[in-house]
């Protein structure tokens, strides 16, 4: 029986908390039955308006489908699983509950047909996915999580502005296309863009991803930049700035994943990079580059997971995943390797891999259109994806040199994932037709075609042959032990100097004047005590009263200070 009444992703959000409370096997039977639940109603809903009612005079739809949703809500069923089973060995309940929430979160988001309904779930995604964080248990983990919450916090305090003005301006809340030049349009535009991870709103999402849990880096990867995409086609479809945004997002993060040591890191560059392609998809607007788009969107997630995942386990093995730390570890961890090549292989768009077969659609359409620019950094980016995540992720932690490690393979839990994952990326890859089946649009491009086949191929070769030029003629950049600083530079550097430029003169100013108060209050107390030793006992009892009430007040002045200074 259909559940129209239930939002999906709710009952995996209500369910979370009772995760907690049950033991070890039952929880996982449990999760991995909600999300099946969930998944099974998300995929009866065809196109069409559900659940909607009115609360204090707002009309709300709750449970709205079209034909951008069910890929979505497909491939987010698929990432909750295969991260429920990635996580099984870490037995942290926190993490489960906190992953499971927010899953459901993204979910339930995707059916969203108002702006107040997608701002409560869109803000329930960052209140649970930021315990994901926390739980990194590493050094900077507890900053990183306060600087990730406060960024999607505000992402949503922008939307939520957006959506009152249309709500003032009478023109109602329901998501729908937007125009980015009226100042409502526009702030919903950013809102989703720092989700989004859009060029100087993406310092969050390398800061915070990598200092998260093994498992929790794995779900974060899948939801909250896919959910922004998702929002971004419904609302600005054709809208052309996103194509020359989209186009730096691919390129940039190249260099910033080329140079940096932290394997799990430069994954992040190059989520921000893949979403790029997406984002130019949107922007291009057309029937093809929107089925490129929901088609990537819905790639990306299985084998950015999987490749998270991989790394997840070198981390767990080893506790590190630092390029110059690593190496060698394929005679230990083979079946890990082999996963992790898939990945890449994936994600560098080698026909019968799964990018191969959805990225093509975005390139095709983006030419199509006539953007031979964009379609130029596009290619670029497509061969700094295979130099930083399809070599240099297996080559340096796998192989590279050999740093002596003799660890155990992966927890049999976590080798399942890697392989449910890399099934589905060779699947898609051979056989794309059942997930051209789910796109929005009919498509009608041939990606087997031979001229493509050939030319992708030598972009492949060619880029794999400058990686084998460059290390042995010692040109490619070393690993060093330090860490590449992003847009993340303005609130991890920047900022605490600026607070703290302001508050130390602040701060000067009220310890000078505490300490004055505190000498002020002394001297009174030692004039008192003289009154009352040199006068009567009448007179000695007024001035201890006159003491005792300028005491009273300077010490409330002095608490007063205290609370608004501390």
């Amino acid at each position: 029986m259909m559940l129209t009444n239930i939002p999906p992703g709710l009952i995996m959000i209500l369910g979370a908390a009772l995760v907690p409370l049950l033991t070890h096997t039952p929880r996982q039977v449990f999760m991995l039955g909600l999300i099946l639940l969930s998944g099974l109603q998300a995929w009866q809903l065809e196109p069409g308006v559900y659940l909607s009612t009115t609360i204090v005079g707002l009309d709300l739809t709750l449970i709205r489908a079209d034909a951008l949703t069910k890929p979505f809500a497909l491939v987010f069923h698929i990432a909750a699983a295969l991260g429920v089973i990635f996580a099984m060995s870490e037995k942290c309940r926190v993490s489960e509950a906190s992953g499971l929430a927010y899953a459901g979160a993204a979910i339930a988001a995707l059916f969203a047909g108002d702006f107040i309904t997608l701002f409560i779930f869109w803000e329930l995604t960052a209140f649970t996915s930021v315990f994901l964080i926390l739980k990194g248990n590493r050094p900077g983990s507890m900053r990183a999580a306060m600087r990730y919450l406060i960024t999607q916090v505000v992402s949503g305090v922008i939307l939520l502005a957006g959506a009152a003005m249309l709500i003032n301006q009478g023109s109602g809340a329901n998501i729908g296309p937007l125009d980015a030049m009226t100042l409502p349009g526009f702030l919903i535009l950013i809102a989703f863009g720092i989700k989004a991870a859009f060029p100087f709103l993406n310092g969050w999402l390398q800061d915070a991803y990598p200092e998260a849990s093994i498992s929790g880096t794995v779900m974060l990867s899948a939801f909250t930049t896919k959910l922004a995409v998702f929002v971004l086609a419904q609302c600005f479809a054709g809208l052309e700035w996103l194509v020359y945004i989209g186009a730096v997002m691919c390129a940039f993060p190249v260099f910033f994943a080329v140079i940096e040591n932290d394997l799990r890191r430069v994954l992040a560059f190059s989520l921000n990079n893949q979403i790029g392609f997406m984002v130019i998809g949107i922007g291009v607007g057309t029937e093809l580059a929107l089925n490129g788009t929901v088609a990537h969107a819905f790639a990306h997630i299985i084998y950015k997971s999987l490749l998270f995942m991989t790394m997840g386990a070198v981390l767990l093995r080893t506790g590190t995943t630092k390029a110059s730390e690593l190496g060698g570890l394929w005679r230990s961890m083979p079946l890990t390797t082999l996963f992790c090549i898939i990945g890449a292989l994936s994600i560098s768009s080698f026909p019968l891999f799964s990018g191969f077969v959805t990225k093509s659609l975005t390139i095709s359409g983006t030419i199509k259109e006539g953007y031979f620019w964009v379609w130029m950094v596009m290619i670029f980016a497509s061969a700094g994806v295979l130099e930083h995540s399809g070599i240099k992720i297996p080559y340096f932690a796998f192989f590279g040199h050999d740093r002596g490690f003799k660890v155990k393979e992966a927890p049999r839990n976590m080798l399942i994932a890697m392989a449910l994952a890399s099934v589905l990326c060779v699947v898609v890859g051979i056989f794309p037709s059942a997930l051209y089946g789910l796109l929005p649009y009919e498509v009608s491009v041939n990606v087997w075609e031979v001229g493509h086949v050939l030319a992708e191929l030598q972009l492949l070769l060619f880029a794999a042959l400058a990686f084998v030029f460059l290390m042995v003629r010692g040109l490619y950049p070393p690993e060093i032990d330090s860490t590449v600083l992003n847009t993340d530079w303005f609130f991890r550097k920047l900022a605490p100097r600026v607070i703290m430029a302001i508050v130390r003169p602040v701060w000067g100013l009220y310890v000078v004047t505490v300490n004055g108060l505190k000498l002020l209050l002394l001297d009174l107390i030692s004039f008192s005590t003289g009154s009352l030793n040199r006068s009567s006992i009448g007179a000695g009892a007024m001035g201890t009263s006159i003491a005792a009430g300028i005491f009273l007040a300077v010490f409330a002045l002095l608490l007063a200070l205290r609370f608004v200074f501390v």
